[in-house]
């Protein structure tokens, strides 16, 4: 619909994108975009939703309703956070922008606005797809003849008065993504990152809640931010009772300047909704994630990878290498990983970060030798490169001082011994995308892991805040990479789980989910990871024994049990595993290459058990033809005999083969005698309705220890 004189729209419209999830209806009443609902499908209308939603006027407020439009200005009486801030020099200030034209089919629409009083046009486009995943987008434009200063710009959604909580994710270093959930108070509920990266304290997404929503029941509502460098998410609530939920780009003073027609495109943000409870909200984004081309999946099954840092860190021996490979070639890993320690001066990590170049000291041959080695083993060669960072101690810093992020003459404070590299610069980009390509030609390797291990602090260029040109600089250099080299895959890394986000996704076939490989901790942080990422991008290794960050020892089973639901692998010195933990890793390997098409297709089930202390888990094809669970005990039982463990999610009315295989181990038990469908052999046959109303009789597990439970139909 094109545009009358005047530039305004001539006439009010109801617009409905629709999904076979969702729905998201507009009203372009008063030369405005009003959003009257996001949430469930709605499947028939009348002609009365404006009537239905129109307030009465209080006593105390405006002579007449004001609905807020997707924009949220000031000037129209909006009173809570805006959809845009910025200015001109101090002036044009306050937007009051009016909608000149829509575009629009079944599931996108593009609005256009424009403000002739602060010189500025905005297309706002929403896009919703068959699974329920709507992406909002933006691109502002500056009319003016002057810069405009853009300090903020934030989507925002509706929620309806029925949610009432707020879930989000906290985390450090080792210990990532734990879920914090509280009431909707009034006010802003915000979750700020502001150090350059998402971070380990990054949320991946904010959610609101009905107030009973657990795993398999109840509504929820998500909000992510498709983008890696600083981020904003809100859910506000006003004394209107009005509820919204909001995310965005954080900017740093002075970021965004658009000069006279100019045009910057924001950053987008990924919406989704479910009324199957939190399993639901991750069986939209699954789904779409893995409807891309690009997806992992789609181009060939996750090989079983096995790297070597917690073996070796930086103590690079040819010899001690080798001997690693040829177990990982008994047991049947297929990529095996050279991580930090094999370029310039790099024998600690005090130097050498910047200078990608093979160590002759450390490897006199380079890396032809023992990547043949590694090839001739049936394995591919993955390589460790942290590109974005420099050691004070580095050839290129000595050259090209100036070829960090820095503001006013002075230094940031080092952060593990390095500075970060001002890849905003053409010269040092230049630099990098160089030295990586050159390795990558030189040698045959087919996987690199891309590490990030420091925030980002003082981050200018010439001057400027430049943490929004660093994301985009790095997305660029990923993307010239696979270009020059079609079969790379890429593992993002950024000390551990601190850079996992729905915008770096795009560029990167991997996300290393935490340094943290104790299972016990993994346990957490791979179920909270799994709201939004899938198993098949979030790598999973059986780690060392000890634990290098908890120093907890866990059996061998637990451990491999943990690492099985996901892109799997190994992070442990294996020349080191007793004869019996090598089989049980070589039958884990095993069970992995068999099971991994239905672990990285199906759908995944987190079960809403009575006993917080055990996590029981799975996997269903979408056929629900098969199924893997785990039950895991993470601590002591609450009482004598575990709660029955329920098994949703299979065909109710088919009958199904239940057994406990012990391909990743038998793991450990506190009982005289296992309970009587696990004394069975061959297994026993159960429907699928009776798995989800009655379930399974668990073990008594002592803590840390889990079972893997296969079940296959009958027909």
């Amino acid at each position: 619909m094109g545009s009358p004189p005047g530039g305004s729209l001539a006439r009010t419209e109801i617009i409905t994108l629709s999904s076979p999830v969702s729905s998201i209806i507009f009203d372009t009443a008063d030369n405005n975009l009003v959003i009257k609902h996001w949430g469930a499908h709605i499947a028939i209308a009348g002609s009365g939703l404006q009537a239905a939603t129109t307030k009465s006027v209080a006593n105390s407020g405006f002579d007449q309703p004001l609905p807020s439009g997707v924009l949220r200005e000031h000037s129209r009486g909006f009173l809570g956070h805006p959809t845009i801030s910025g200015h001109r020099n101090g002036q044009a200030w306050s937007t009051y922008f009016s909608l000149t034209k829509i575009d629009h089919s079944e599931r996108d629409l593009a609005a256009h606005f424009a403000d002739a009083s602060a010189l500025l046009k905005l297309v706002l486009s929403y896009s919703l797809n068959e699974f329920g995943i709507l992406k909002i987008s933006a691109e502002l434009t500056n009319s003016g003849t002057d810069s405009y200063n853009l300090e903020q710009f934030t989507y925002w959604l509706p929620l309806p008065d029925r949610a009432s909580e707020v879930m989000d994710f906290t985390g450090r270093w080792s210990h990532e993504r734990h879920p914090q959930r509280s009431s909707i108070r009034y006010g802003v509920t915000s979750r700020e990152i502001r150090e350059g990266r998402t971070g380990h304290d990054y949320t991946i997404a904010q959610l609101a809640l009905a107030g009973s929503t657990e795993f398999a029941h109840g509504e929820v509502w998500g909000l992510s931010v498709a983008w890696s460098g600083n981020s904003i998410h809100h859910v506000e609530r006003l004394a209107t009772g009005d509820i919204s939920i909001g995310a965005g780009e954080l900017l740093e003073p002075g970021e965004i300047i658009l000069a006279p027609g100019a045009t910057h495109t924001i950053p987008s943000v990924i919406a989704n909704y479910s009324n199957e409870g939190l399993d639901g909200l991750s069986h939209n984004y699954y789904r779409w994630l893995r409807a891309r081309p690009n997806h992992p999946t789609n181009i060939r099954p996750r090989p079983l990878t096995l790297n070597v840092w917690e073996a070796i860190e930086f103590h690079h021996d040819s010899e001690k290498i080798r001997a690693i490979a040829d177990v990982a070639a008994e047991v049947g890993v297929e990529r095996f990983v050279l991580d930090d320690g094999w370029f310039n001066l790099r024998r600690h990590d005090r130097a050498g970060l910047g200078d990608w170049v093979v160590d002759k000291s450390v490897w006199p041959d380079g890396l032809a030798p023992i990547i043949k080695y590694i090839n001739d083993k049936g394995m591919e060669f993955g390589l460790w490169f942290e590109g974005e960072m420099i050691n004070p101690d580095s050839d290129l810093y000595r050259a090209h001082p100036e070829w960090i992020l820095h503001e006013a003459g002075r230094l940031p404070p080092l952060w593990r011994n390095q500075q970060v590299l001002d890849i905003t610069h053409p010269n040092a980009y230049e630099h990098v995308l160089r030295q990586t390509d050159a390795i990558l030609s030189e040698y045959n390797i087919s996987y690199i892991k891309w590490d990030h291990n420091r925030v980002l602090v003082d981050a200018g260029h010439l001057g400027q805040a430049a943490v929004h040109n660093q994301t985009a600089a790095i997305y660029r250099l990923f993307a010239e990479l696979k270009t020059r080299h079609p079969k790379l895959e890429i593992e993002s890394c950024a000390s551990g789980g601190a850079r996992i986000d729905l915008g770096v996704i795009d560029y990167v076939d991997r996300f290393w989910t935490s340094d943290n490989n104790d299972a016990l901790e993994r346990q957490m942080i791979q179920r909270w990871t799994g709201i939004v990422i899938p198993p098949e991008l979030c790598g999973t290794h059986i780690g060392p024994r000890p634990g290098n960050q908890t120093r907890r020892v866990t059996d061998v089973s637990f451990r491999a049990i943990t690492a099985l639901f996901g892109h799997a692998g190994i992070e442990w010195d294996i020349t080191g595993a007793t004869a019996e933990e090598l089989i049980v890793i070589k039958n884990w390997i095993s069970l992995y290459k068999r099971k991994r098409g239905l672990l990285h297709s199906g759908k995944a089930i987190r079960v809403d058990h009575p006993d917080s202390n055990s996590f029981i888990y799975g996997v269903v094809a979408q056929d629900r033809s098969e199924a893997l669970f785990a039950i895991a005990a993470r601590d002591m039982s609450e009482s004598t005999f575990p709660a029955m463990a329920r098994i949703p999610g299979l065909d109710p009315l088919r009958i199904y083969r239940v057994k406990v295989i012990t391909d990743a181990g038998p793991g450990k038990r506190m009982q005289n005698s296992e309970p009587g469908w696990m004394q069975i052999a061959e297994g026993i046959t159960m429907s699928g309705m009776e798995l989800d109303n009655i379930g399974l009789r668990p073990p008594i597990l002592p803590p840390e220890n889990a079972i893997l439970i296969e079940i296959t139909s009958t027909e």
